[in-house]
């Protein structure tokens, strides 16, 4: 009923209308503001729903009508491009680094104070294995450990220690400098989907043809 809702807002000719739209908790957090609020000063008739949520929810069943995704989705009812590949990277603030010295390899991370997740999924794990030496970045080695991602990046401007931070994000505090660069990098496909039965919806349309301009834009940044 909410997604049939949302249909009706967008189907009269002014652009008007309720835009759902789901992405992880940094993408949501920390990438996409910017991104809409330079939609509301173009679109000020779109209101938006911004579901920040780690977990996929069901585009099929109309959970939301774009979805910020790293998999590609399978189901053929849906509509997805590829906006490119975000970059993550290790990082730490300046003074953490000028308090306790900058690792020259992977095993040095062993001496330092380590910012990353609690529960390691299958995901994690096997983007942990395209990265040789990696097995020291693991949870039983880190001092910091939480699922949140705006947590850890939250512990990485405050200075606790060494963590992952997607490329382009990071680049942009003056403070936060790059660690082993060369030794940990990694790069995310990034879709941006949407159910096919939404192409006609013009407010929809908008809001995905403005966040796949934006989020272009933010990959390269990062590349």
């Amino acid at each position: 009923s909410a997604a049939l809702r949302r249909a009706a807002s967008g189907s009269k000719q002014a652009v008007r209308g309720v835009v759902r739209i789901t992405c992880s908790e940094v993408i949501g957090g920390e990438v996409l503001p910017a991104m809409l609020a330079d939609l509301r000063r173009q679109q000020p008739g779109i209101v938006i729903e911004l579901s920040l949520s780690d977990a996929a929810e069901d585009m099929l069943r109309k959970d939301a009508d774009i979805a910020v995704r790293m998999l590609r989705p399978s189901q053929g009812a849906l509509v997805a491009r590829r906006v490119g590949a975000i970059g993550i990277g290790l990082y730490a603030h300046r003074r953490y680094l000028k308090a306790h010295g900058t690792p020259q390899a992977m095993a040095d991370l062993h001496g330092h104070a380590l910012i990353g997740f609690d529960r390691e999924t299958p995901a994690l794990r096997a983007m942990r294995g395209r990265v040789p030496g990696s097995e020291v970045y693991a949870r039983e080695h880190f001092a910091l450990r939480t699922d949140s991602p705006l947590a850890q990046l939250a512990a990485l401007r405050a200075g606790y220690g060494i963590g992952a931070c997607q490329r382009a994000l990071a680049r942009r505090e003056r403070q936060l400098v790059p660690v082993l660069p060369e030794a940990f990098a990694l790069d995310l496909d990034t879709w941006l989907v949407m159910h096919e039965d939404q192409r006609a919806n013009r407010g929809v349309r908008l809001v995905y043809d403005h966040l796949f301009a934006a989020l272009a834009a933010y990959a390269a940044e990062g590349a």
